[in-house]
């Protein structure tokens, strides 16, 4: 017998529930791309950015309620009008960030050899009442800021048993064919 590609547990998902199909997807690539490779650093920069707006979100809303609470609502008018702009504004931007910079990115990291340094970007996208699971993995070097990606389109039921169990050694088989074909030097000519 051949030893399992990734070192997980069973998940079993409720396989007519998309969101939770797709989630549990997403963490079974997660877990093999960076649990069989030693090389890749996770790198936590895109979910910090959105902890730092919401917790300055909540951060203005604290401050209103405790203004309000220390002064009454006629004299904390003019502090109110600017947290509830203050709040929109910070959701906005928190919205922008997650629809333009994050796009489905689930897993971010970062490789670093001697003569340069990578950063590998996994993101999904799967249709409401659709069965494709389309996968993207990208690798961007930063020193040339040159960007090469695969995708891979298959179905859900590609990668999850009639049982609901999550098949990890095909998402790895998946996961190994996209990585290697990125990780492949193309000659420049």
């Amino acid at each position: 017998m051949f030893p399992p590609l990734c070192h997980c547990q069973l998940v079993k998902v409720n396989k007519w529930d998309g969101s939770a199909v797709k989630h549990a997807l997403d963490d079974a690539v997660k877990t093999c791309l960076l649990g069989d490779r030693p090389q890749l650093k996770e790198q936590f920069g895109l979910v910090n950015t959105r902890l730092a707006l919401c917790a300055l979100a909540v951060g203005v809303a604290v401050m209103a309620h405790a203004w309000d609470f220390t002064h009454p609502f006629p004299e904390s008018k003019p502090v109110l009008m600017f947290s509830v702009l203050a709040y929109f504004a910070l959701m906005g931007v928190l919205t922008l960030h997650s629809s333009f910079r994050e796009k489905g990115t689930f897993a971010v990291a970062v490789q670093k050899d001697k003569e340069r340094e990578r950063v590998w970007e996994a993101s999904s996208d799967m249709r409401k009442y659709d069965d494709k699971y389309l996968l993207t993995l990208s690798v961007r070097d930063q020193r040339s800021g040159k960007r090469r990606e695969q995708t891979s389109s298959k179905s859900c039921a590609a990668f999850i048993d009639h049982n609901g169990i999550v098949l990890d050694n095909l998402v790895a088989n998946e996961v190994n064919r996209l990585y290697n074909s990125l990780a492949a030097e193309k000659k420049d000519k």
